[in-house]
């Protein structure tokens, strides 16, 4: 029953808003579910952005959050390569806030293919994306024998007009160039929820995951064994939903929608 879920795990990126454009309803959901004793935390695939990037955007749209409240697949990348990588030499197809937040993180980047250091290949979402990254990864990848990582298989990101191709997008890419595929860190791999989950302190009967594709939020919490909520305010339909293998728990018109079934059921 949604009103024994105390931990929201909530998509960004047509879930919360579209670029700079809060959904209706979100604060009010936001406000409430705190003040009724509950949590929400973001988790996004999106990883041009650290978390003290979203917490200054989210303020900007009027929200009170801190970056404590964000759980982004750079989090949850670092950890990989802390884990199996430790103190060697990454290649990065990035932003600079991507880069950024690995080397906070105590990551060693380089952007440089002929570094014969370099043991592991990150790609992620990168809107400074050229073409020439995309010729020096596809030197790495088919030059050495390295581990090959990327952020997130979403094919595409929503915006205020429409969308933009996203992380697994520019992998297909590079995937006909090298005949690589990458293992992805973010949704639907389960560990971006386990962190936030053991992050929340709760258990999964507490937690419902809520975004819009199914084949990463859904996806992801069907895998994770959590409840999950599909809302229609970014790229899936209900149509999609009826040829699809994942499914939602509910089936919700957005985050509005969901914070009227929440306090009434």
């Amino acid at each position: 029953m949604l009103n024994e879920k105390k931990l929201f795990l909530l998509d960004i990126d047509g879930t919360v808003c579209k670029g700079t454009q809060l959904l209706d309803g979100v604060k009010s959901f936001l406000e409430d579910t705190k003040s009724n004793g509950g949590k929400c935390l973001f988790i996004t695939n999106n990883a041009t952005k650290s978390v003290t990037d979203y917490k200054k955007l989210f303020r900007q749209m009027g929200l009170e959050v801190e970056e404590e409240d964000f759980v982004t697949t750079a989090v949850v990348t670092a950890e990989y390569l802390h884990r199996h990588h430790e103190n060697e030499t990454i290649f990065v197809l990035g932003t600079d806030s991507f880069i950024q937040e690995l080397e906070e993180k105590g990551i060693t980047v380089t952007q440089d293919p002929d570094n014969i250091s370099i043991t592991c290949v990150v790609v992620s979402y990168d809107n400074q994306l050229t073409y020439q990254k995309l010729e020096n990864t596809c030197k790495v990848l088919t030059m050495r024998d390295v581990d090959y990582i990327a952020t997130n298989p979403d094919l595409v990101c929503p915006n205020e007009f429409g969308y933009i191709p996203d992380c697994g997008s520019i992998c297909e890419m590079i995937g006909h160039a090298v005949q690589r595929k990458p293992r992805y860190m973010g949704k639907p791999d389960t560990a971006i929820v386990k962190f936030a989950m053991k992050k929340a302190g709760m258990i999964k009967a507490q937690a419902l995951l809520v975004g819009d594709r199914l084949y990463t939020d859904i996806a992801c919490g069907n895998r994770a064994g959590i409840d999950t909520a599909l809302v229609l305010t970014g790229e899936a339909t209900k149509e999609d939903v009826e040829h699809s293998s994942y499914r939602p728990t509910y089936l919700i018109d957005s985050i509005a929608a969901l914070h009227r079934e929440w306090k009434t059921s």
